[in-house]
């Protein structure tokens, strides 16, 4: 039986949900304020069941906007603080990009540099093909002047590293309580007193809303706004723009051995992120895919069992109302990535790599993929609405993000973190928007 009434309530056992629960309990032992017998968090099917748990589980710092790269650096911290239970892989990322977005990765650098975040910086093409023949002696990716390679970062395996957080959790007293739904949710006064649920009412002094794309169901039940105006930073104002916006990840496995995608010294290398604006062909029949900027990202992961990853996300041509979350990732038959992907992604990863060269037939054709909640800015939005209400709404940042949990327990606390200021939903109306760079993935 779930109680009737608790201190903290979670909505979502995903990263965040997970992640805030275990900092809040933790945070109210050491100041003498409660335990974790105050937390309770509650999910509708179970742990890492929603977009935490089909997430590539990239690890990074590369970010254009300044905020998004300080509040990564904090994750990454978090990420290195408990490797195992995390089961992090802490190989580094490299970015390479075309001249096109050269000066973005040189001030990528720079403000790395300025917050004491180790990273190389390679500039030219011809020193750019030095530096990865030195790493993959069959590198052989066009279009490239510029590369970031990040000495932090790398990746995470997903469902392991969030059965390592609810460890975490429910060893610091919280109770984690799968299988209930949100049916709804009573607003009294400006605030939220209980929801409802398929196994009885909670109350509670404070809930946590981190659901990640069910973001716009718990949204609505808050009866906040499914359109809002927004703010560009030249003062100009965007009347009715969707608060939500879907978007469908395109992500994918090469059925190979992970240990044949080594470095030249049999090492594990960096998670390689690939942008270029040469023409990319299909490598099996040589017609063209695209002349304009693409994207793709890949690892070998012992995990997933090959070399996995995966391209910019696709956005969902419909109003967000009219989007179906559910079923969820693999369970859709509707959001999996389709042929078009598996074609462009193999591709770009033989334009890469000689060795990836007419492997199309060892793509695992197996569902994957999942849609994402998007906010108007395609950044996250972290704030207070209805007095008593947290929304962590990641616009699907989260996975990487799993050092947001501690800032929101300090927040709910009474503490107002700084590296959350720049996501505050306010930003709307003053323009304060997040600045964008010239990446093909919306949130670079």
């Amino acid at each position: 039986m779930i109680p009737q009434h608790v201190r903290y309530l979670v909505i979502g056992a995903g990263i965040h949900g997970l992640s805030t629960a275990w900092n809040l309990a933790t945070e109210l032992q050491a100041r003498g304020e409660g335990s974790g017998d105050d937390v309770l968090v509650i999910d509708k099917s179970d742990i890492g069941a929603g977009a935490s748990g089909v997430a590539c589980g990239v690890i990074r710092n590369n970010y254009f906007q300044p905020a998004m790269r300080e509040l990564m650096a904090h994750s990454v911290r978090v990420w290195e603080s408990d490797p195992e239970a995390f089961s992090y892989h802490d190989v580094g990322y490299i970015q390479l990009a075309p001249e096109a977005m050269h000066a973005d990765v040189v001030q990528i650098h720079a403000e790395q540099r300025a917050i004491g975040y180790e990273s190389v910086l390679v500039e030219g093409e011809h020193a750019c093909r030095d530096y990865m023949l030195d790493l993959f002696s069959d590198w052989q990716a066009p279009g490239i002047s510029v590369l970031l390679h990040e000495k932090r970062g790398g990746y995470a395996n997903n469902q392991a590293s969030l059965r390592g957080l609810a460890g975490k959790a429910r060893a610091a007293g919280v109770r984690i309580a799968t299988g209930v739904t949100v049916t709804g949710a009573r607003i009294s006064g400006g605030a939220v007193t209980a929801v409802e649920t398929d196994q009885g009412t909670i109350t509670f002094d404070t809930v946590v809303i981190a659901v990640g794309p069910w973001v716009r169901d718990l949204w609505a039940m808050l009866d906040l706004p499914s359109t809002i105006t927004v703010t560009m930073p030249d003062g100009a104002k965007i009347h009715d723009h969707p608060m939500w916006t879907y978007w469908a990840l395109q992500e994918g496995t090469l059925n190979m051995d992970p240990s044949e995608f080594m470095d030249n010294r049999g090492n594990l290398p960096p998670v390689i992120h690939v942008d270029s604006d040469a023409r990319l062909l299909d490598d099996i029949d040589g017609s063209q895919i695209t002349d304009r900027i693409w994207g793709i990202y890949y690892k070998p992961d012992f995990h997933f069992g090959g070399v996995q990853g995966g391209a910019s996300p696709q956005r969902v041509p419909r109003p967000a109302d009219q989007v179906a979350v559910d079923p969820y990732g693999t369970d859709s038959p509707e959001f999996v990535v389709g042929k078009d992907f598996v074609r462009m992604w193999t591709s770009a990863l033989a334009a890469c790599h000689k060795r990836f060269e007419q492997k199309r037939s060892l793509y695992r054709d197996e569902p994957s993929g999942g849609i994402g909640a998007f906010t108007p800015d395609s950044f996250p939005v972290f704030d207070i609405f209805r007095t008593n209400a947290y929304v962590i709404a990641d616009a699907n940042h989260g996975y990487k993000m799993i050092g947001v949990g501690a800032l929101v327990a300090r927040e709910l606390l009474g503490e107002p973190q700084e590296l959350l200021e720049p996501f505050r939903f306010t930003r709307y109306e003053t323009g304060e928007l997040h600045p964008v760079s010239n990446s093909p993935f919306p949130w670079s």
